[in-house]
């Protein structure tokens, strides 16, 4: 299925200069969130994964929904204060500033095999600090998935040490 003509192009959001790739608008059709799931579970459904992280906030609608097709457990990685009991941040770059994520400590024992899963990829830095994160509470990181890939970016390159799967690629920025 072609899940580019469900993804709606948003100008200046949410800064000025920035094309926002929205998908909620191939949430909101049942064909399309379908297909999405489906290809997302069919590139991970052999990988033997125990947790699945997604990271705030839209990584969190496709990232359950995957650890409920592969029997594995759901964990959200979130903006400080969000969480509630003790947890582990990093800071990175994004490509219009800086921000920190969070995820408890208790979240991922030793060895679980994770899939990491946020809805685009774009200069990488998410994903990354997201990684470090779960490898610090020593996870491994078997895959990181992706519904977007702003391949212009290069977000790719940060990531180059990860199996990094995207369903749908911007190759420029129109």
């Amino acid at each position: 299925m072609d899940l580019k003509k469900y993804i709606r192009n948003v100008i200046d959001f949410p800064k000025e200069g920035i094309m926002f790739r929205d998908i909620t608008t191939l949430l909101k059709e049942p064909v399309a969130l379908k297909s999405t799931l489906d290809e997302l579970y069919e590139l991970a459904k052999d990988l033997k994964v125990t947790k699945v992280v997604g990271i705030e906030s839209r990584g969190f609608i496709f990232g359950s929904m995957l650890a409920e097709k592969l029997n594995a457990g759901f964990i959200p990685i979130r903006k400080p204060g969000k969480l509630p009991a003790e947890t582990e941040s990093q800071s990175y770059d994004l490509e219009y500033g800086t921000d920190t994520i969070q995820i408890h400590k208790d979240a991922i024992k030793i060895g679980e095999r994770v899939l990491l899963h946020d809805d685009l990829l774009a200069t990488g830095g998410t994903a990354l600090a997201a990684a470090n994160l779960i490898e610090k509470l020593g996870g491994e990181v078997v895959q990181i998935s992706f519904i977007v890939e702003l391949s212009f970016l290069n977000g790719r390159d940060k990531l180059k040490n990860y199996d990094v799967k995207a369903l749908v690629d911007y190759r420029n920025e129109e």
